[in-house]
C-alpha cells in the first residue's frame, strides 16, 4: 500500500523523491509515528511534501489511497488496522478521569458491541440508548451524550467520544483555482533577494564568537537586519469589468504588503495613460503623472500590473480612446513606455486564460508587452510570474 501511495503521489505531479519515501519508511520502522491514520497523515505530509501549494493534491491522493482504511465497514473487515491502533487513539483522547469512567465498559467490549450493532441495525435511528443514531444516550452515533461512546459522523458535542469515525472530505484547491491571501504569500515568496541594510541592530552571533575569542573578552558584534531587497511597483486596474475581481485583488494586495517591504502601488482604469492615482477617493484631485513614476522608480524595480485587459480596442489603439477623459496619446504608447522603462514587468490577469484568445484587447496588450509576460491570477500563474520576474 505504501509503494502504491508513493507512485500515486508521483502520478499527481507531486515531486516526491525516493529519499523522502525512505525517510517515511524509516519513521515507521522506528516507531516515530503513532498508530493512527491521522498522525500518519501529518507525518507523511511533512516528509513527502516540500511546497505548500501541493498540500491539496496530497490530500486528494491520501484520501484516495487510504479510503479503505477510513471507511467504517472496511475498517472492521481489514486486518491492517489492529486493535492496538484503536486503543492508542483512545488513550490520547481521554483524561485519566475519563479512562476511570470506562473501566466498567472495557474498550474491547465497546468495540465488539459496536460490531454487533452494525450487523443488526437495518435503518436510521434517532434518540434512544442502544442503536447507532443521533441525539440519544447510546454509545454509538453523534449529537447525543455518553461518557464513553464512539462518535460516527456529526460534530463533537461533549468531547467524550473515545473514537471518532467520519468520512474525510478534501476540497480541490489546486493551481487552477483563484488564490487566497495565504497561498498568494507562498507564491510571491519566490521573488526574494535578501540583503543586509539599515541600522546595525541584529546580533551577529558568528562575528561575536570570533571577536570574543580573538580579544579574550566579550566583544558583541552587531549587523544590519537581513531584508528582502526586491522593490515592487504594483499597478491595479479598478472599476468597470474589474468589479467582480475586487476580493481577489484585495487578497493579492494584502499578500504583497506582507511579503515585500519595498512596495509601492497605484491605480488606473482599463489601460495606463498619462496619470495614475494613489487613492480612489481622491483620484480626480490627486493624479500622479506617469512620467514622474518612470523617473522616481528606476529600472531595477519589479512591476506587476493587475487587470483583466478587457476594454474596447480603441482605448488601446487611439488617442481620446479612454472612457473617462481625453488622452492625448494612445494607451499603446503608454504601455510601450512602461515596458521600455521597466524590463522586469509582468501582467496578472484574473480572467480565465481560456478566455484571453476571445478578447481582442487582451491580444493587443500581449502583443505590446510580450505574450510571455501575461499570467493568470492562479497559484500556478503567480508562481510562473514570480519566476519570470526573478530572472
Amino acid at each position: 500500500m505504501l509503494h502504491h501511495f508513493f507512485t500515486e503521489l508521483r502520478a499527481a505531479k507531486i515531486p516526491v523523491t525516493t529519499r523522502e519515501y525512505l525517510t517515511l519508511l524509516e519513521a515507521l520502522d522506528k516507531g516515530a509515528i503513532d498508530p493512527s491514520i491521522g498522525h500518519f497523515y501529518s507525518v507523511s505530509r511533512a516528509a513527502l511534501v516540500k511546497d505548500e501549494k501541493d498540500f491539496d493534491k496530497f490530500d486528494m491522493v491520501f484520501g484516495h489511497v487510504f479510503k479503505g482504511v477510513e471507511t467504517l465497514g472496511a475498517l472492521f473487515e481489514t486486518e491492517e488496522i489492529p486493535d492496538e491502533w484503536l486503543k492508542a487513539m483512545m488513550q490520547r483522547l481521554l483524561t485519566e478521569e475519563e479512562m476511570a469512567e470506562l473501566e466498567a465498559l472495557p474498550f474491547d467490549e465497546l468495540m465488539e458491541t459496536l460490531k454487533k450493532r452494525l450487523e443488526e441495525q437495518e435503518k436510521r435511528h434517532e434518540g434512544g440508548n442502544k442503536w447507532i443514531g443521533t441525539g440519544g444516550t447510546s454509545p454509538y452515533g453523534h449529537s447525543g451524550y455518553n461518557p464513553a461512546g464512539v462518535r460516527i459522523g456529526g460534530q463533537s458535542q461533549h468531547k467524550k467520544a473515545v473514537k471518532v469515525w467520519e468520512q474525510r472530505r478534501y476540497k480541490d484547491l489546486d493551481g487552477e483555482r483563484e488564490l487566497g491571501t495565504r497561498n498568494l504569500k507562498v507564491a510571491l515568496r519566490r521573488l526574494r533577494k535578501f540583503a543586509r541594510d539599515g541600522a546595525q541592530e541584529e546580533l551577529d552571533l558568528g562575528g561575536t564568537i570570533d571577536a570574543t575569542a580573538k580579544q579574550g573578552w566579550l566583544d558583541v558584534i552587531m549587523r544590519p537586519e537581513r531584508r528582502n531587497a526586491i522593490k515592487v511597483l504594483a499597478l491595479f486596474d479598478v472599476g468597470g469589468s474589474m468589479d467582480p475581481y475586487v476580493r481577489m485583488c484585495e487578497e493579492l494586495f494584502s499578500a504583497a504588503r506582507g511579503t515585500f517591504k519595498n512596495l509601492e502601488y497605484l491605480y488606473f482604469h482599463n489601460c495606463p495613460y498619462e496619470g495614475m492615482w494613489k487613492s480612489n477617493l481622491r483620484r480626480r484631485a490627486e493624479t500622479v503623472p506617469t512620467f514622474d513614476l518612470m523617473h522616481k522608480y528606476p529600472a531595477d524595480w519589479k512591476v506587476i500590473i493587475v487587470g483583466d485587459a478587457a476594454m474596447a480596442p480603441y482605448e488601446i489603439t487611439h488617442p481620446g480612446g479612454s472612457v473617462e477623459h481625453w488622452n492625448e496619446e494612445a494607451g499603446a504608447v503608454w504601455l510601450q513606455r512602461l515596458v521600455d522603462t521597466w524590463p522586469n514587468l509582468i501582467w496578472l490577469n484574473p480572467q480565465k486564460e481560456d478566455w484571453w484568445e476571445y478578447s481582442y484587447s487582451t491580444r493587443l496588450i500581449q502583443d505590446i508587452i510580450g505574450p510571455h509576460r501575461m499570467f493568470p491570477l492562479t497559484l500556478e500563474g503567480v508562481d510562473d510570474a514570480m519566476k519570470e520576474l526573478a530572472r
